[in-house]
């Protein structure tokens, strides 16, 4: 028989008639950051994303406990945290979030305050269910939907890194990637790839800096890095791929001709957006 959720809370003295499961994963009002990169990042933020719910979904939060899960990168539902919970109110907010989440939010909202409930709290980050069928469904009585539990890990750990042949990403989730996996971009130089989902035009970039890839790739956080091309089409979030890893003893000027390489093989003078 596989242990279920609902027997995790009956051995914590838990009903689950008392628990809501949440199970976050739109990251729309987030402006590209997920719910789980928000847990992981910035717990506080988190918390205070958590609080202020839609006023239509009351009767479905309305129970002691919340059982809030976070969908990862790799589509897995884990929980992020065990809270006891109190209605407090409706009030007219204005939600300034934090710099690294850059919303802001105004309107009616209801108001939750939450705690984390010890019985639970080392499962934080380790415990994986299975959601099943209705993932639009992210507000669930745990009474009536008993989730089966598919992992215990022995501590939270992110996915490992693709490699450098693998790796792909939009420009948007550069910031949010885990911090292995910044460490790993931010040691490496090379030739990179951008393709523009907009106008399927493509640019090739090397990063020859002391913070690598990673370094070049968040100067795009003013839509063009400083590229004329890039500067001459409305602002895209451009797909980032690695085409060649330089090696540790290649100097700038190696990283910068295998570049010119790579722009006289795919023509992204003539078909692109390099303008050198």
């Amino acid at each position: 028989m596989p242990l279920r959720f609902n027997s995790l809370l009956a051995q914590a003295g838990i009903a689950p008639r008392e628990v809501r499961l949440l199970r976050h994963q739109d990251s729309r009002s987030l402006k590209g950051r997920t719910p789980y990169e928000l847990w992981r990042d910035d717990r506080p933020a988190f918390e205070f994303y958590q609080n202020g719910q839609s006023i239509g979904n009351r009767m479905k939060l309305t129970a002691s406990f919340w059982a809030s899960f976070v969908v990862t990168p790799a589509g897995e539902t884990m929980l992020a945290g065990f809270y006891a919970c109190w209605y407090v109110g409706t009030n007219e907010m204005v939600r300034q979030w934090p710099h690294a989440v850059g919303f802001d939010e105004v309107g009616a909202a209801d108001v939750y305050e939450l705690t984390l409930d010890a019985r639970l709290s080392d499962l934080a980050g380790r415990l994986i269910i299975e959601w099943g069928e209705g993932g639009r469904a992210w507000i669930q009585r745990a009474d009536n939907q008993d989730k089966e539990v598919l992992e215990i890990r022995q501590a939270f750990q992110e996915l490992e890194f693709p490699g450098f042949a693998k790796f792909i990403s939009s420009l948007s989730k550069i910031e949010g990637l885990p911090s292995a996996w910044a460490a790993t971009l931010g040691a490496s130089r090379g030739i990179y790839l951008l393709t523009c989902p907009k106008t399927r035009e493509q640019y090739i970039g090397s990063a020859t800096g002391a913070d690598g890839f990673h370094g070049r790739w968040m100067s795009y956080r003013d839509g063009h890095g400083g590229n004329v091309g890039l500067k001459s089409r409305d602002p895209s979030d451009y797909q980032v791929s690695i085409l060649e890893v330089a090696g540790s003893a290649a100097t700038t000027q190696d990283v910068l001709d295998m570049e010119t390489l790579w722009k006289r093989k795919l023509q992204s003078r003539e078909m692109g957006l390099n303008k050198n």
